[in-house]
């Protein structure tokens, strides 16, 4: 396993590769010391990031594995049709899929490479929603900021 610590700006993500493949972004909510990305999949990522942090239209173009169920895998997929400044609520996307608001909510928490598999992008009907499986403020003020960016 590969990993990088980069800054963001919103603090710091880990970029985490496996045999060549994208295969992780944790958003870190505490300080580490950065990590250069030592690997070409991983120097790709932070690039392909910068250009998402400049351009919230950048389309990304990315060697990914995501492990999950074929359900988590099937909303995962359906995150990536979402356009940038086009939030859905959990219940819309749920709709669209035949299932369950609460099921999209955890597999969304459960989402191993956000941002780029763009889970942020599902909100609640009545505000903001969770984020990285909690409510509180730090993971909220990352989705919060990742909305406004993508809204212009």
């Amino acid at each position: 396993m590969d990993i990088a610590v980069i800054d963001a700006p919103f603090g710091q993500l880990k970029l985490i590769a496996e045999r060549d493949t994208l295969s992780g972004i944790d958003f870190l909510l505490g300080r580490e010391p950065a990590k250069k990305p030592a690997t070409p999949v991983l120097r790709e990522t932070a690039a392909q990031l910068a250009a998402y942090f400049k351009d919230p239209h950048f389309p990304f173009s990315l060697p990914m594995h995501l492990d999950g169920t074929p359900f988590q895998l099937k909303v995962w997929q359906a995150l990536c049709d979402i356009p940038p400044g086009s939030p859905l609520t959990y219940g819309q996307l749920a709709k669209q899929l035949g299932t369950a608001p609460r099921a999209v909510g955890g597999a969304c928490g459960a989402n191993p490479i956000p941002i780029i598999v763009p889970c942020h992008r599902v909100v609640a009907a009545g505000g903001i929603g969770g984020f990285m499986h909690t409510r509180a403020d730090g993971p909220l003020d990352i989705k919060a900021w990742l909305l406004a960016h993508e809204r212009g």
